[in-house]
């Protein structure tokens, strides 16, 4: 419900406890003889129970740390039409509006907003989520002592959801900033945020995953959790059970927009980075390699002979690109950098957006069912590209299921591709693997095809399954497909 709303309700009972006297919620009046109410009798104070064996100590965790956490309130402005009959943009008027003034009457209409934050130094810098600052016009800050602060947006990074700020104090209460890399799923963790505005809010849960990607497309290894997080806990802190923070509180997953159990936290050392970089150059460098990547599931690491699905496949190389001049090429399967084992594809653009650009870096590839080191001096960022399949098809015949026929020179210039075969239909293995009509199947196991009788003679050889490289609305994807 609204968050006015909210506090109006709080409000009725709270008064209605003060008034009723040994009346309680949901229960009948509670007096003694003669309908008054019973003498009130003196509780003694009781020092505070030691917390149980066995559990953890979050009691300390709020109390050291709750301090440096935040209320974060943002008013702006945001354009709208003015109220009135609607115009029909087939209207005369509309046109008119349009081409002489500009576009149709608006006017200002004020917007607020809440998040959550915390402070990194002594002397006032507090970060949060750039999507909580994003377009505001005046940022209060306000700690849990009721001390209140104008702040300034030193800057905010979008593709990382991370902002820096900074508010004119001096020894202000601050975190300690931990490592996500050490924590592992099953710990504990902590969050403090004003979920709906109610301040100093405290949840708990634990790590749920690691380094998990999200459909937007984010480089950010995200943590996800089950903790308590609500709208008002954008860009509070996740603590660890020795009170470090581990993580900032950024998403949720959600039909309702509440709470289901599902969200997720920048992990501290992106929003580190950013940070240091706002503060120091005053914005943000990141390192890109060109390339499309995808995840490797069993059917692809059977058709590329790996032992286990692991690392980033490559669908595509950007051409010219910094991959693309090293000689990394589509179906390399990258198994680490410098040495960092790359166990998911979600964990690759993480890892490179740190490096600098210009900075080189060995990639451990795994090409022709045997590994080799690429170096490749990285470019400047670019979101490393994430595939995805739709499966829709008609049914057609053969092993794979598919009717093809080569691109025209025509088609071949248009797709700026030296080959390939154009999918007319789609059915059997092929339909149930996701590839459908208008698909350019560009090869198999790694292997380029520009005829049929290249494509019928590699799934000759390829056994039970087979990588198929498509090209569909200008992104690549490799297709694992079962052929029986």
């Amino acid at each position: 419900m609204p968050l006015n709303r909210l506090k109006l309700t709080v409000a009725a009972v709270a008064v209605s406890a003060a008034i009723g006297g040994a009346y309680a919620l949901g229960q009948q009046p509670a007096n003694g003889p003669n309908n008054l109410p019973p003498p009130a009798v003196a509780t003694p104070l009781l020092a505070p129970a030691a917390v149980p064996a066995g559990y953890p100590d979050m009691r300390s965790i709020v109390a050291g740390n709750g301090p440096a956490v935040v209320n974060i309130s943002v008013t702006g402005n945001r354009k709208t039409a003015l109220s009135g009959p609607q115009i029909d943009p087939d209207d005369p008027f509309f046109q008119f509006f349009r081409q002489f003034r500009g576009m149709i009457p608006q006017q200002e209409t004020p917007t607020r907003g809440l998040g959550s934050g915390f402070i990194v130094s002594p002397d006032g810098t507090v970060l949060t989520n750039a999507h909580v600052v994003a377009d505001a016009e005046e940022v209060i800050v306000k700690l849990n002592d009721k001390r209140e602060y104008k702040a300034k947006i030193v800057g905010l990074d979008k593709a990382s959801d991370v902002a820096v700020l900074k508010i004119d104090g001096k020894n202000l209460p601050t975190v300690r900033i931990g490592d996500s890399k050490n924590a592992q799923v099953g710990d504990w963790v902590l969050a403090i945020g004003s979920p709906f505005g109610f301040e100093s809010s405290a949840s708990a849960g634990i790590i749920s995953a690691k380094s998990r990607s999200l459909p937007d497309g984010s480089y950010v290894p995200f943590l996800q959790t089950d903790v308590a997080v609500n709208p008002g806990n954008s860009g509070g802190p996740l603590f660890n059970m020795n009170g470090e923070v581990i993580g900032i509180n950024s998403q949720i997953y959600s039909r309702s927009g509440g709470y289901q159990g599902l969200s997720f936290a920048i992990p501290i050392e992106v929003a580190m980075n950013v940070e240091r970089q706002i503060v120091t150059h005053g914005k943000v460098e990141r390192g890109r390699l060109g390339v499309t990547i995808q995840e490797i599931n069993q059917a692809l690491a059977d058709s590329f002979g790996l032992s286990k699905p692991s690392g980033a496949l490559v669908s595509s190389v950007e051409k010219g690109g910094p991959a693309a001049r090293a000689g990394l090429e589509a179906g390399d399967v990258i198994l680490g950098i410098d040495g960092q084992p790359v166990q998911a594809a979600g964990e690759l653009p993480a890892v490179v957006a740190g490096k600098r650009p210009g900075e080189s870096v060995r990639l451990q590839v795994w090409r022709g069912k045997s590994t080799r080191d690429i170096d490749i001096k990285v470019g400047a960022f670019g979101e490393e590209k994430q595939a995805a399949a739709d499966d829709d098809a008609t049914p057609a015949k053969g092993r794979l299921g598919v009717a093809v026929r080569p691109l025209t020179p025509e088609e071949k210039r248009a797709a700026e591709l030296p080959g390939g075969l154009l999918v007319e239909q789609a059915g059997g293995p092929a339909a149930r693997a996701g590839i459908q009509r208008g698909d350019v199947i560009l090869s198999v196991n790694g292997q380029p095809v520009s005829s049929v009788e290249q494509l019928r003679g590699l799934l000759d050889k390829s056994g039970k399954k087979a990588a198929i490289l498509i090209e569909r609305d200008n992104a690549r994807l490799f297709v694992p497909v079962d052929l029986g």
